[in-house]
């Protein structure tokens, strides 16, 4: 009998979420931490991604075997999903990170996008069960994207589809951390929700100080997740930063829309816990913008069900799947 738990891990550009995962896609355990600063060596990730990995592992019991660790990376991830090619909020280039991990660790480790492993578990356990062509764009530290087609994710010739987060929708646009400017994560993601908020809130508008109150009086503790919550609390100015990123959101999906066709789009990461604030301004921006409206069917835009769970989540079945 296989082991019936596998561990999780979703690398972020802000923060490490790891979990033991049960064949249920459940999370029977989890730890969060804070991401090591972008410009340390990549040796100082790699070991915080090992501590997490072994505090798990000491959350098992005897007879409970793990199947493998799942390592799920905000980045381009090679054909060999081992080796990450470039990480735009990380210090990998180049990185041979599944054999690095596996000398560790002493246990199977399989290495994807991050995005990759959030859609997987979308379509095994959450908003696209079903569905044979799922797109997920997920909203975190920038934009990840990937493919589900005919129940098998699409990573492309060379392992690396999805990123769509760096199609540029601004020409001579806003600076990336890629290097190009204008591309989509810098006007759709949860970073953008935070920087608008905080140029909001140097104002010194009427608005502005009811959202700082809302926020606890301390703009620089200001994260995008909390942008979210006034949002949902009803706080206007927040609501408004949500709409705006979810504008952006559904101009961009219109061109990745037009190109793929999905039947499915799921939008996942933590700004997606805004809902509908974000969703119904983004499916009017995709309708105003996607070519051939009124001959086409619109597909289906749906928040992610799993949250921010996914990442980890799916790390974990692809780990198990190897």
């Amino acid at each position: 009998m296989s082991p019936a738990l596998a561990v999780g891990v979703d690398v972020g550009g802000t923060r490490i979420k790891a979990g033991l995962v049960d064949e249920q896609g459940r999370i029977v355990h989890g730890i969060r931490r804070d991401t090591p600063d972008r410009t340390t060596l990549p040796q100082v990730v790699e070991a915080a991604v090992v501590d997490v990995v072994t505090e798990l592992l000491g959350h098992t019991v005897a007879g409970d075997g793990v199947a493998g660790v799942g390592i799920g990376v905000a980045g381009f991830v090679a054909a060999d999903r081992g080796t990450v090619v470039f990480a735009p909020h990380l210090s990998w280039r180049d990185e041979p990170l599944r054999d690095t991990l596996r000398a560790r660790l002493g246990l199977p480790v399989v290495v994807d996008n991050d995005a990759n492993a959030a859609a997987w578990a979308e379509h095994r356990f959450g908003a696209g069960r079903g569905e044979s062509h799922l797109l997920l764009v997920a909203l975190g530290t920038g934009i990840g994207g990937a493919l589900v087609v005919r129940g098998a994710l699409e990573r492309g010739r060379h392992g690396l589809a999805g990123e769509f987060g760096h199609m540029v929708v601004v020409p001579d646009g806003r600076p990336c951390e890629c290097g190009r400017r204008g591309c989509w994560e810098q006007y759709a993601s949860g970073s953008v929700l935070r920087r608008d908020a905080l140029a909001l809130l140097e104002s010194g508008s009427e608005e502005a100080a009811a959202l700082l109150r809302r926020l606890g009086g301390r703009a620089d503790l200001l994260q995008g997740e909390d942008v979210t919550r006034a949002a949902r609390a009803g706080d206007p100015a927040a609501v408004g930063l949500v709409a705006e990123v979810g504008r952006w959101l559904g101009t961009g999906l219109a061109d990745v829309v037009a190109a793929l066709d999905p039947g499915t789009v799921v939008v996942g990461g933590g700004a997606s816990e805004a809902g509908e604030l974000l969703l119904a301004p983004a499916r009017q921006a995709l309708a105003a913008h996607l070519p051939g409206v009124g001959h086409r069917p619109l597909p289906e835009v749906r928040a992610a069900e799993l949250g921010v769970r996914a990442g980890v989540v799916g790390a974990a079945d692809l780990a198990r799947r190897g």
